[in-house]
């Protein structure tokens, strides 16, 4: 099973990115997707940023991950 997980972009440099990860800063690649900007969240699988989105839609993301974690 794959699962990408959104992540808060902190720094950017040429083609990657360094983003925090509940806590975890990891450098990833973002050569898959155009124009990212410090403080966008984008979903990352496997060291990529797939897709950027909203804040609202990663903080609802992340609390159903929370949820699951919980239960």
């Amino acid at each position: 099973m794959c699962l990408g997980v959104p992540a808060k972009i902190l720094e950017t440099g040429d083609g990657t990115a360094v983003v925090e990860l509940g806590g975890v800063r990891r450098e990833i690649s973002v050569m898959l997707i155009d124009d990212v900007s410090v403080g966008e969240w984008v979903i990352v699988h496997a060291g990529f940023a797939i897709e950027k989105l909203s804040e609202a839609a990663a903080e609802q993301t992340l609390a159903l991950f929370r949820e699951i974690a919980e239960s």
